[in-house]
């Protein structure tokens, strides 16, 4: 069994002496893992830098094997994030929710593609946390925990739209909300594609992605909680906030 393909390295293990074991996401094969023989040596383990656009040749005798990589570089992104705190908290959140969430070797084309459109942003900080938001949102889109922000839940009204239901993931209008308010998760206008997206109303919309993500989409991958990355970089962007 073989296949070849262009991926972005979302994580690096050591394997025994001189190989590692990496994770790639792929736009047709999904998250896969395989070997890297060699992958500690000074020509390859430069390459193998988390966020990096790589050609993969993997090959294994059987198809559920975990089989081997021949890896060739396509681009690096270790410059975008030299130097930058928050580029590169941006990068480990990406690839730390990419192997939380991704089950192996399930193609989620669309999520790939903006994956990659994202990462190429990184090092432009003015349009990275609105380009994260967005990628969180198709995230929970594409894992089944997607938000329904075109109407109120409770009178259907498309106006006013200032809440979101944490049970369902659905829009509540000030009106709808009632006594229940207090109850309900703020829905930013930068959340419903609206406004100038300024970086308070970004973190604010953060807070409510991440509680789909915490409360909904973890426990239904089991007990394990949200990687630290992720509350990394929140912290660190809001701290400009």
């Amino acid at each position: 069994m073989e296949w070849r393909g262009t991926g972005i390295l979302l994580s690096v293990r050591r394997h025994g002496e001189t190989s590692a074991i990496i994770d790639v996401f792929t736009e047709n094969r999904g998250r896969h893992a395989g070997v890297v023989r060699g992958g500690t040596s000074r020509k390859i383990a430069p390459i193998l830098q988390p966020g990096a656009q790589l050609d993969v040749a993997w090959r294994a005798r059987l198809e559920d094997h975990i089989g081997s990589f021949v890896v060739e570089p396509v681009r690096s992104r270790a410059a975008l994030v030299m130097g930058n705190r928050l580029a590169l908290a941006g990068l480990n959140a990406v690839t730390a929710l990419l192997v939380f969430c991704l089950p192996e070797r399930e193609a989620h084309g669309p999520l790939y593609r903006q994956t990659e459109q994202l990462l190429d942003l990184l090092g432009q900080n003015d349009l990275w946390p609105l380009a994260y938001l967005r990628w969180e949102v198709a995230l929970l889109n594409e894992m089944g925990f997607g938000l329904d922000l075109t109407a109120c839940a409770v009178t259907g009204a498309t106006e006013d739209l200032i809440y979101v239901s944490p049970k369902t993931g659905r829009a509540v209008s000030a009106k709808g909300a009632g006594e229940w308010a207090s109850r309900l998760l703020p829905l930013p206008a930068v959340l419903q594609g609206q406004g100038e997206a300024p970086d308070a109303e970004v973190a604010q919309a953060l807070e409510t992605t991440g509680y789909f993500l915490s409360a909904h989409m973890a426990p239904d991958l089991g007990t394990r909680p949200l990687p630290d990355a992720r509350a990394r970089f929140v912290a660190a962007f809001t701290r400009r906030v």
